[in-house]
């Protein structure tokens, strides 16, 4: 079984010391380490990290009361100042110059991402399955939320395959392929198809569902480079969900659902409706500054503002904001760039990924709901690196404790 390794500096920053301090531990046997495969560098167990850490003083960063602070080592994302990574690739670099489908594949193999549109390589639903979850999304009320709708579909093909159970990590990733091609294609298809829709990348075929306008190379390729930015995002709710359920050796349905339920909250996967509504609200009033003060009157904060995570900005918005806004229609541009220009001044933060996501919905003629199906389907991708990196850690090996605070047993 692989574990997860720190390094020195890793390891001083978990425990709030410094590196000098760290090889003090390992001098007195507090602190056990390893030699890294270079023979000069040292690596630390996370288990065993973690577990002082947890002995000593909660982290200096722990601000907000009433939160519980879980940290676990990870090899797939890290946020790194003002930058998000995956293994060792910087995401905002990854959505100017790479496909999604081999973002996913590096997060789940570690292989060298290929330059957008080198790759040959189509996701396609696994026989039988398409059968399936349309006969299954037939049954659903048109007005059925999104990612509901993506969550019967998912338990519905859980059901119809058997090797589900399989957890090698092949395996998982073709079940994910398979998953996220279907889940595409089961959505309304709301533009003109796809030329050759079969061999359209994914983000191709989710545009046919989400856009009436005609898709471009261009288009597309904003898109991709959203799904690429919203694959993982360290240890998000839905991800740690995902991550517990991966540790019960949940199978990768499963581990998808667990996620798709901490994803539908308003804070998480659906926290693009509010900034979208923004949008339109000043596009319809032609007053950005009202649209953004009726915001702030509605929610208490104006939505898709700031990210706690970040030191100064969340690079996934200034991303997706630098490669849409090019592409936009004129009236569009204004709006988006007066409403950006009022947030921000309201809210003395920039935007969030949240907001950039409305805005592509904005712009590209989607509805409300593309925030949350564009949201969904790239997450999958990170969900399932992180359950396969689970499977892959001691099985059970979550479990909090709770404090009791209810009424004593009678004397």
């Amino acid at each position: 079984m692989t574990r997860n390794l720190l390094t020195a500096d890793q390891t001083a920053a978990r425990l709030g010391v410094k590196v000098s301090t760290v090889y003090a531990y390992v001098s007195r046997g507090i602190l056990s380490r390893t030699v890294a495969s270079d023979g000069r560098t040292s690596r630390f167990d996370s288990a065993e990290v973690e577990q002082l850490a947890r002995r000593g003083r909660p982290r200096a960063d722990t601000t907000r009361a009433g939160t519980v602070d879980v940290v676990l080592a990870t090899a797939l994302t890290g946020i790194l100042g003002d930058r998000l990574v995956y293994r060792g690739y910087d995401a905002a670099e990854l959505a100017r110059t790479v496909s999604f489908e081999s973002v996913a594949d590096l997060l789940w193999t570690g292989t060298p991402p290929e330059p957008a549109g080198s790759s040959t390589s189509t996701w396609r639903p696994a026989p039988g399955t398409l059968r399936v979850a349309r006969s299954v999304a037939g049954t659903l009320p048109e007005s059925s939320p999104i990612t509901e709708r993506l969550a019967v579909v998912t338990a519905a093909l859980a059901c119809a395959n058997p090797l589900r159970i399989d957890l090698q990590p092949t395996s998982v990733q073709a079940h994910a392929r398979s998953l996220m091609a279907t889940l595409v294609a089961v959505l309304p298809a709301t533009g003109a198809a796809v030329p050759d829709e079969d061999g359209a990348s994914l983000a191709g075929r989710l545009w046919t569902r989400l856009s009436v306008m005609p898709p471009s190379s261009k288009r597309v390729r904003v898109l991709d480079a959203a799904l690429i930015l919203l694959a993982d995002h360290e240890l998000a709710t839905s991800t740690l969900a995902a991550r517990m359920a991966a540790s019960t050796r949940a199978d990768p349905y499963a581990v998808v659902l667990s996620g798709l339920g901490a994803v539908s909250g308003l804070l998480h996967g659906a926290a693009g409706h509010a900034p979208f509504g923004m949008f339109e609200d000043a596009r319809a009033t032609g007053s950005p500054e009202r649209a953004v003060a009726q915001a702030l009157k509605t929610h208490g904060r104006v939505p898709g503002m700031g990210h706690p995570l970040y030191d100064e900005a969340d690079p996934r918005a200034a991303c997706l904001l630098e490669l849409l806004l090019p592409l936009a229609g004129r009236r569009d541009r204004t709006t988006i760039e007066g409403v950006l220009a009022a947030a921000t001044a309201t809210a003395n933060a920039q935007p969030n990924i949240d907001l950039a996501t409305a805005a592509l919905a904005f712009a590209t003629q989607m509805p409300s709901a593309a925030t949350e199906a564009i949201f969904d389907i790239a997450r999958i991708a990170g969900w399932i690196a992180h359950a396969i990196e689970e499977y892959g850690e001691a099985p059970l090996r979550f479990r909090t404790r709770a404090l009791y605070a209810g009424p004593p047993l009678p004397a």
